[in-house]
């Protein structure tokens, strides 16, 4: 028995040590990450800086642009905007491409959009550094504020040709690498990242949230580990760090416990054995704040999907089938609308133009700078609702599973809900009222469709609900109860992570000190 608590005192305190360290730093930099998330591109700031369509410019129907490009076969998706150095363009995916969750950095052949001169036809090349200024001329000039409308070198700044930074980490961009950056002398000194693919402005830091970040997303994330030679280590060094903590705390909450005298107290009058200040507090604050420091490293770890415990098992869906057509680059699919017409249908405002089919018929989605997207008939360029039953039919064809029950939200509820734009789970469309359709399936599936452009919004099962659980709901507090009632929900976690702050400083002082006497009583 002596011996076990021997090496129980041993190991929290020497691992402690140096994961105390990082204790302090998850426990400061997760306060800064309530009010300042990682740099994203979202949709509503996506749709808010691209200009808008011009439906007087001659452009090429869908069909005409993809054959002078050379371009056959079903595709993925579709659209048009004013995505590359303002003009406009379609932005093509081929049904082989792998999309933007490809694992490499570099745009090989075939990963990602095709980008076609939607007057022209013609098939453009990489983004050159003269398309990356203009379309961050464009971005800026076409917001709610408009800040220049012109290559100008005082109002831009071209900072190069970039692989991967501080600030653009997220495997989502790795279909757009190398990116080029941008400064725009905007108010926030905004730094726009463009695809070396499309000439697509994927993400915007403006300079407070840079600055913020290091203390914040950067750090907490441990992404100094990341884009240099430990990125194929990182994974590893944060599973490993926080297995580390967990055995740190989950021993320290032992210690701590076994040190307390709940009967009778010590001689000093105290219940806590220790004397100096920064013993006691960190025994004090360590039995206060220990469950919540275990629950936040534990849900923290579940962050990286350990042993791919929350990845999904099943079937892909059939997303096709619910469609009930697939887009061709030739054969009149997509159909032959004008899109002159399509933009006076949309009010003449139209930011972006997405072909797709649903329930049987080929729409395009006419998005704005705000709103929900107006749905176009692809043959005649008028306005189409879609019938809610008529969904629910095209829905069951998903998966060869039965539909179990079809639920009609209204309200956010504890697996669909909205978040700030800044979090990492925000940023999102989130559209209300939206239709729920649940499978009888071995991981039992859930589906969220939006009843408004008959489009998938989202994809649960029993892994990612999981997942819902030990992570956003443990690590972020992700409850409608407290999201509903702010500043009670900032109150509680600020207070929580001072707590924890306190007792990991604490316990980096005590350390050093320890190894300090060590170091000075060891032979020279």
């Amino acid at each position: 028995m002596h011996r076990a608590k021997r090496w129980l005192f041993l190991i929290h305190r020497w691992m402690g040590i140096t994961v105390c360290l990082f204790f302090a730093m998850w426990f400061v930099s997760g306060v800064v990450m309530m009010y300042v998330g990682y740099p994203k591109l979202t949709t509503a700031e996506r749709l808010a800086h691209l200009p808008a369509l011009d439906g007087t410019v001659t452009m090429l129907d869908p069909l005409a642009a993809l054959a002078a490009a050379g371009i056959q076969g079903p595709l993925r998706d579709l659209r048009l905007a004013r995505a590359r150095a303002g003009q406009p363009v379609y932005l093509v995916e081929p049904q082989a491409a792998t999309g933007a969750a490809g694992g490499g950095h570099g745009a090989a052949p075939g990963r990602g959009p095709i980008v076609v001169d939607a007057v022209t036809g013609k098939r453009l090349p990489a983004t050159t550094r003269e398309d990356a200024l203009a379309s961050a001329a464009a971005w800026a000039g076409a917001g709610d504020r408009p800040t220049l409308h012109a290559v100008s070198s005082p109002s831009l700044s071209y900072l190069g040709e970039i692989d991967e930074d501080a600030f653009s980490h997220s495997r989502g961009l790795d279909a757009h690498r190398p990116l080029h950056v941008v400064d725009v002398n905007d108010a926030e000194r905004t730094r726009l990242y463009i695809s070396g693919r499309t000439g697509e402005v994927v993400r915007d830091a403006p300079r407070t949230e840079r600055l913020w970040n290091y203390a914040g997303a950067w750090i907490h994330w441990l992404y100094p580990f990341r884009g240099n030679v430990f990125d194929p280590y990182w994974s590893g060094i944060v599973n490993t760090l926080s297995v580390l903590g967990l055995a740190v705390a989950l021993t320290g909450s032992v210690i701590g416990i076994l040190r307390w005298r709940f009967g009778r107290v010590y001689r000093t009058g105290s219940r806590s054995p220790y004397t100096g200040p920064m013993m006691r507090w960190h025994h004090i604050s360590g039995l206060l704040f220990a469950v919540i420091t275990i629950t936040w490293i534990f849900s923290g770890w579940m962050s990286m999907n350990p042993w791919k415990m929350f990845s999904a098992s099943g079937p892909a869906l059939k997303i096709e089938a619910m469609q009930g057509g697939r887009l061709q680059a030739e054969g009149g699919s997509p159909s032959r609308a004008p899109i002159s017409d399509l933009l006076a249908a949309a009010g003449g405002a139209a930011r972006e133009l997405r072909w797709s089919y649903a329930t049987g018929q080929p729409i395009v989605l006419a998005r704005t700078a705000t709103g929900a997207p107006q749905v176009l008939d692809a043959r005649t360029a008028r306005l189409t609702n879609f019938n809610e039953a008529a969904i629910a039919t095209a829905a069951a064809r998903l998966m060869a599973a039965p539909v179990a029950r079809i639920d009609r939200l209204t309200d956010y509820d504890t697996y669909y809900y909205d978040r700030d734009e800044h979090t990492m789970t925000g940023g999102t469309d989130k559209p209300l009222p939206i239709l729920r359709v649940r499978f009888d399936d071995p991981s039992h599936t859930w589906v969220h469709i939006d009843p408004h452009t008959a489009t998938i919004i989202s994809q649960t099962d029993d892994a990612r609900r999981l997942s819902r659980w030990l992570f956003a709901m443990l690590h972020s507090w992700d409850w409608l109860p407290l999201l509903d009632r702010r500043p009670l929900w900032d109150t509680l976690l600020i207070l929580l992570s001072l707590g924890g702050a306190a007792l990991s400083v604490t316990g980096v002082v005590i350390g050093w000190r320890r190894l300090g006497r060590k170091l000075k009583a060891s032979p020279a």
